[in-house]
């Protein structure tokens, strides 16, 4: 293979890399190996084929600048955890903000089709959250308690229970990428159309701002889990359906890698969620005030986490990205 012929299949991914060298701090262990096993594979080809070439020069100082920041981590691990939460799951959503918003206009989207269904036909409400649910609600309300179905169980029980319950359906969401993107739509819109039906109902029978005052103390954070779980399953399914200039099982790798950070990050978030459920929301007579409180909070932490963070972090690493240098190509 001619020098310039190899320089240009692969210049692209030299300034990848010269971006990752350049932002070192902000990329993971396992992405700076990557990057590594990649570059010193074409540092051998070129040692082999062009062992005079600045090409050469030029990769085998780049390789040792990450061999140098590779070992150096070895030595680092305990602040893996850190980086992890730092770095790694906001700049993931940076990468999949895209997918982000994809999963927020299907979940949008969904809830506007439940609230519409249900204002069509109000029988459709028993056909989503059943019959034993709305019969317990309807009886709820007459005795003019409409959210006591918040405060009825064992605090303790009911945070193991909603915990493993959230999880399960965020993992499922993910998981729906496995068969490409489209099952992960699907539990999306499922989700979508319930929470429609839900919030419309409560309206329907007059304790609308009551049931929005009480679920969206805990909902706030639980929803929005749920359409981050839908972009980490949306970036593993798209690796099978665009795999654009990698292999088809290479960029569901990728995808499923970049999924695995954003949903082992919903985790925690869903613990405070089941927390603030089992234990905060069960208070119904709460004043107004803290009510809106705990709400506000949990639309900030959403707002500078996963909009404010990823948008930061990504635009620094973009500010500090260098290309390769015309002497090299």
């Amino acid at each position: 293979m001619k020098e310039v012929t190899f320089i240009r299949r692969n210049i692209e991914k030299w300034r990848a890399a010269e971006s990752v060298v350049a932002t070192m701090s902000h990329h993971s262990p396992d992405c700076l190996a990557d990057t590594y096993t990649e570059l010193t594979a074409d540092l051998a080809f070129a040692q082999t084929h062009y062992p005079e070439s600045r090409i050469t020069l030029y990769l085998n100082n780049l390789s040792a600048k990450l061999h140098q920041q590779i070992y150096r981590n070895k030595r680092e691990k305990w602040n893996r955890v850190l980086h992890y939460w730092q770095h790694e799951v906001p700049m993931a959503m940076y990468e999949t903000r895209r997918l982000l918003l994809v999963s927020l206009l299907i979940f949008i989207t969904c809830v506007g089709i439940g609230i519409i269904s249900v204002l069509g036909d109000i029988d459709f409400a028993r056909l989503i959250l059943g019959n034993y649910y709305i019969d317990m609600t309807l009886n709820n309300i007459e005795n003019g308690t409409p959210m006591a179905v918040y405060n009825d169980d064992n605090p303790y029980t009911m945070f193991l229970f909603i915990t493993f319950n959230n999880i399960r359906v965020a993992f499922m969401c993910f998981m729906g990428g496995l068969f490409t993107s489209i099952f992960t739509g699907f539990i999306l819109a499922g989700n979508g159309i319930m929470l429609g039906v839900f919030q419309t109902f409560f309206f329907q029978h007059n304790v609308g701002w009551e049931s929005m005052l009480t679920i969206w103390q805990h909902g706030t954070l639980e929803i929005w889990m749920i359409v981050v779980a839908g972009s980490a399953g949306l970036a593993m399914g798209n690796g099978w359906l665009f795999p654009g200039t990698y292999t088809r099982l290479e960029s569901f790798k990728r995808g499923a890698k970049l999924g695995m950070k954003i949903i082992f990050g919903t985790v925690p978030v869903f613990i405070m969620a089941a927390f603030i459920e089992s234990y905060q929301t069960r208070h119904t007579d709460q004043p107004i005030v803290l009510r809106l409180l705990v709400i506000t909070l949990s639309l900030g932490f959403i707002l500078f986490y996963y909009i404010y963070l990823p948008y930061k972090l990504g635009h620094e690493s973009k500010t500090k990205n260098t290309s390769v240098r015309e002497t090299y190509i």
